[in-house]
């Protein structure tokens, strides 16, 4: 199991959430369970990379951090995740979309 790392200096919690309740999102990295999701092994891959979800609840960790519980529509998989995991795809700004073209349709059709 990974330790604990109070990596940041900024508390999150002091400012608002960086995602909103229901807000689209995209995971930026894999996440394995840590021991925490039951019913799989331990190091078993619980999101992939580019996988696509929703925020389903806000929380905060350690009085510093907030966590995000995500949904994923492919797995039905619920985790808890960091902002810095995560990347809107419900804001994203209009140089990114133009950068992304057709997939730019293709995410605003995804609800």
């Amino acid at each position: 199991m990974a330790d604990i790392n109070r990596d940041d200096d900024v508390i999150e919690v002091a400012l608002p959430p960086r995602f909103n309740m229901g807000e689209r999102v995209i995971s930026r990295t894999v996440i394995r369970n840590d021991g925490t999701y039951n019913g799989k092994d331990i190091g078993e891959v619980l999101v992939n990379k580019g996988e696509i979800g929703f925020i389903t609840s806000i929380g905060t960790f350690l009085q510093q951090f907030y966590i995000y519980a995500v949904e994923f529509i492919d797995t039905g998989h619920r985790v808890g995740m960091r902002a810095k995991e995560l990347c809107t795809l419900d804001h994203l700004p209009e140089e990114v979309l133009a950068q992304l073209g057709d997939k730019a349709q293709q995410l605003r059709e995804i609800r």
